[in-house]
């Protein structure tokens, strides 16, 4: 009897200029910080995910493999792929989120409500991020300081 896939659905947007095994990558790696995929949980296999998102088996075996690479999934002979370990604070992080879900769930809804796109939200969500971690992205060309005092540039 084969092992049943973990409850993760890869969602395939071809006009967002990402390739599209990063983007099963990516969405993995979103799952595993999540929470939504634990260790032991076997990835679904590249049939499942060609017949759901009609994408060559080769661009899954890819992703696979550069997860793989990265220590985060393992490949067992005959029976599947399956997750090594977690993302960030996952392991129990879920408790610990759920206040700030509900919150970004609740702040997503008033923009939606505010008339706001997708696309607009996902600018603002990350200009902010980039603010508020102060990524190298964010930062004035002509900045050689940190916006922090104290804090050191990586």
């Amino acid at each position: 009897m084969a092992a049943e896939s973990a409850a993760v659905e890869f969602r395939i947007d071809r006009r967002s200029g990402v390739a599209t095994y990063l983007q099963i990558v990516q969405q993995t790696k979103q799952a595993l910080r999540l929470g939504v995929l634990e260790p032991g949980d076997r990835l679904p296999t590249a049939r499942e995910v060609v017949e759901a998102t009609a994408i060559n088996p080769n661009t899954v075996l890819k992703a696979y493999r550069e997860l793989e690479r990265e220590g985060l999934v393992e490949a067992r002979r005959g029976l599947g792929t399956f997750v090594r370990r977690t993302l960030g604070g996952a392991a129990g992080a879920t408790a610990a989120d759920a206040p700030l879900r509900t919150e970004l769930t609740d702040w997503a809804r008033r923009a939606r409500a505010a008339g706001l796109e997708r696309d607009d939200v996902a600018a603002l969500v990350t200009a902010v991020l980039d603010g508020t971690y102060n990524t190298p992205s964010t930062r004035s060309p002509h900045s050689t300081h940190s916006s922090h005092e104290g804090e050191q540039e990586r």
